[in-house]
């Protein structure tokens, strides 16, 4: 077993053991327990009472942070003509179509999210191998896919993010920098959350969220009180 540092035993040693913080400690902790030297990823886990393999159990949706992500998101725009000025206006990285799309058959994939317009769908099916394992084919359900381009590329870039459960159940998302304000902290995890809540499958028996952890590049763990999320 590897030795914790000892920032990482100062770290540990300040969250009290078996306890379930609320949002509001937690994000404070999170703050308190991060001694990287770069602005560390807040990110959170949540375990759901779900069995991805059933398609009536599976969770898959999108939220639009209210603090932002922190991060400066790479948006591509693969749009027609008629659509690169208003996709530039929006604040998309790169803007274009055929030229694009040969230099992701070529393994280019430098971008976060893909924007794109439903009548060019059909020329990223044959994309999938590449973009599919990476989580950039765009989706209908994600907004990503849509003729309302210069919405899809502001929204992502004002901290609007999509997730899905994986196949243990459990929903990882970024949700802020540990440079934020523990209230900003707090508040995106509340809405993405909040969120989930709103998501629970019919389907789901029994205790919805099981578990919540919040946690900082190299940080340990810190559990949330679910009792919240599970009561509504």
């Amino acid at each position: 077993m590897a030795r914790l540092t000892k920032k990482q035993k100062e770290a540990a040693s300040k969250i009290e053991p078996n306890k379930a913080y609320s949002v509001a400690e937690a994000s404070a902790l999170i703050k308190e327990i991060t001694s990287v030297k770069f602005d560390a990823s807040v990110d959170i886990a949540v375990r759901l009472n779900v069995d991805p393999r059933k398609a009536n159990q599976m969770v898959r949706g999108v939220v639009t942070l209210p603090h932002g992500t922190g991060k400066d998101v790479k948006v591509l725009a693969l749009v027609t003509p008629d659509k690169e000025a208003e996709a530039k206006e929006a604040g998309a990285d790169y803007v274009g179509l055929d030229e694009y799309l040969d230099k992701i058959k070529g393994g280019w994939t430098d971008v976060d999210v893909i924007v794109t317009m439903p009548s060019v769908m059909g020329k990223l099916g044959p994309l999938g191998r590449v973009l599919g394992p990476r989580g950039l084919m765009p989706n209908p359900k994600t907004g990503t896919v849509t003729m309302d381009v210069a919405k899809a590329v502001s929204d992502v870039k004002a901290g609007k993010i999509d997730f899905k459960v994986d196949k243990t159940g459990i929903v990882h998302a970024a949700i802020g920098k540990a440079s934020f304000d523990a209230e900003k902290i707090a508040g995106n995890a509340r809405e993405l959350l909040t969120t989930l809540v709103k998501l629970k499958p019919q389907a789901a028996k029994g205790v919805y969220i099981k578990s919540i952890f919040m946690s900082s590049t190299m940080s340990p763990g810190v559990q949330v009180d679910t009792k919240r999320f599970t009561e509504q």
